[in-house]
């Protein structure tokens, strides 16, 4: 099984990002499909999730910005990321259940 993240890059701040998790090996299980985000010396933490029925969930600091979504047909799942700050700078991962992509660095300039 892999999930493999892309669509990370610098960009400067109010900039827009799109990533993409491509899941290999399996298909989307009922549980829960997440990101989550590690900035250099804080712990990782989770960012939004979207659940089978399609109920999406944010932390408070990303509401309003970005969006998760998912593409059964294709076995991907994305998070849409505009008006980006410098402190949304960090190594993003999709999740779901016990596995996990091996990031992808979002940069953000001031």
């Amino acid at each position: 099984v892999q999930f493999v993240e892309s669509g990370g890059g610098l960009v400067q701040a109010g900039g827009s990002l799109r990533l993409s998790c491509a899941v290999s090996g399996r298909t989307f299980s009922s549980g829960d499909m997440r990101w989550f985000r590690q900035a250099p010396g804080k712990e990782r933490e989770w960012v939004a999730s979207m659940d089978s029925m399609g109920t999406r969930r944010y932390i408070s600091s990303v509401k309003g910005r970005f969006t998760i979504s998912r593409n059964y047909a294709k076995n991907e799942m994305y998070l849409e990321m505009i008006s980006l700050m410098p402190e949304d700078t960090a190594v993003y991962y999709c999740n779901q259940d016990d596995d996990w992509g091996q990031g992808t660095q979002v940069t953000v300039s001031s």
